[in-house]
Parts: structure tokens; sequence; C-alpha cells
């Protein structure tokens, strides 16, 4: 199997779906799955990555929203395509689920400068206009590097954490949720999250985004709150609509 897989993936003893599905995309791009080709059964990934059925599962499943794979009753998985289709497609369902997708994804920081948010970022950020916040802007790349930028985040900080503004140049690839944990000891409890339709408004924007300014675009606005239900950082992330999709998948609750 390692043979197969093109070696051991480097990854914790007990590795997250996403590490699973990376690994494969690795591999299938690589050549070691040609298109047409079945992948290993499930239990001989299980027995691969020393983990659940479940896990694997998850992971095959991604590959399928990718347009990777093909999946049949009785027939395996079969190989589709070497990339992915030019879509960004998360299933997040929790705030571990948000945090690994925020590690996953490339940050290149554009600019950090502290603000006074006018009215219409006031409404996204829920305070009052004129709030002075630490502004951290930048773009959100896929590992690979290609198909563009997937999103532009201007992420909100009290600017009581001067201090992140050091560190998020010495770690960009740290969570800044992370190193506000660990510098301050406030951790994410809860995320509020508001999806909506918008355009790429600001020419700097869409100039660093490779789209025209005024393209359709998806907004999220996520807002961190601690254990007090008090929020310390706010982001607003605009999506090329093309690039970009969220995806939930919803379960009847047990009477």
């Amino acid at each position: 199997m390692n043979a197969i897989l093109g070696g051991n993936m480097s990854s914790p003893s007990k590795p997250h779906h996403s590490d699973i599905s990376r690994h494969l995309t690795e591999a299938i791009a690589s050549g070691h799955f040609a298109v047409g080709s079945v992948l290993p059964t499930e239990l001989e990934l299980c027995d691969h990555y020393k983990t659940s059925r479940h896990t694997v599962r998850a992971a095959l499943a991604e590959l399928q929203r990718l347009g990777l794979v093909s999946r049949r009753k009785n027939a395996g998985t079969r190989v589709e395509a070497t990339k992915p289709r030019d879509t960004f497609r998360p299933s997040i369902a929790s705030v571990d689920d948000l945090v690994h997708f925020g590690t996953e994804y490339l940050r290149q920081v554009q600019s950090i400068e502290e603000v006074a948010v006018a009215a219409p970022v006031a409404r996204d950020l829920d305070c009052a206009p004129g709030t002075r916040w630490l502004r951290i802007s930048s773009l959100r790349l896929d590992t690979g590097g290609e198909g563009g930028p997937i999103g532009w985040t201007d992420l909100y900080v009290d600017p009581a954490y001067s201090e992140v503004r050091d560190l998020v140049r010495e770690s960009p690839g740290t969570l800044v949720s992370s190193l506000i944990a660990e510098r301050y000891g406030r951790q994410i409890v809860e995320i509020h999250q508001d999806v909506r339709a918008d355009t790429v408004r600001d020419a700097a924007m869409a100039k660093a985004l490779q789209v025209e300014q005024g393209a359709a675009a998806l907004k999220i606005v996520r807002r961190y709150l601690d254990a007090e239900g008090l929020a310390f950082e706010v982001s607003v992330s605009v999506h090329p609509a093309d690039r970009f999709s969220v995806s939930m998948r919803l379960q009847r609750s047990a009477s």
C-alpha cells in the first residue's frame, strides 16, 4: 500500500479526513492513481492510514466533491480527473472544523493597520462607527497555488492585542485566534457566521482577486466569541462566486 500511495503521509497518528484527502489528491495528481483506475478499498485505506472507516469515507467524499473521483456501490472509487474543479467547497460543522480549514489554506498578508471603521463595516462588525480595530488584510490561497486566490479577508482584532501585529508577521501560517489564545489566553468558544451574496466593490481587492470590480461574490462575516459571549475577533471574507461555496448537511434531530 505504501508503494501504491507513494509513501507515508506526514501527519498525526490519527489523521484528520482532510489530511487523507489531500494526500490522495497529491497521489492522483502525480499519476500514482491514473484517470480510470480504482482507488484501494475503504478497508485498505483504513489499514494504511491507521484510522476509522468514518474518517476514510469523509476523505473520499471530499475527493468526490472536488470532482476527482466517482463512487458507485460494488464498483469502488474511480478516478475521474487529475485536478479539482475550480471551486472551493468546505464542509464546516464545528469550531474545530473551521480552525482546521484556516490552517489548510495559505494566508498571504497584505497589510496590518489600526483603523476607525466606517458605517458599512461597523454594521458587519456590530459596533459603533468610528470604533478602532486592528485590521489584518490578507489573501487566501489554495495549497497548490493554482486557480487564483479563493478570497480576501479583513480580520478585525481588538487593538488591545497590538502584539498580534508582530506575531502575524513572524508566524504567517498560524491562525490569529491561535496566536491570541497562546499570548493572552482568550479562546474561541463559539462562532457566529453570516453568509450573503455581494459583489467585489473595492478596486484594489478586485485586482488582488484577479476579477473585475463589481464581480459577483460570496461574503462571509464570522464573529468569534469567548466564554463570556464577547466578540474579540471578527472576519469579513469576500470570495469570487466561481471559486467558493458553502456546503452544509442537516440532519433531523432525535425525538
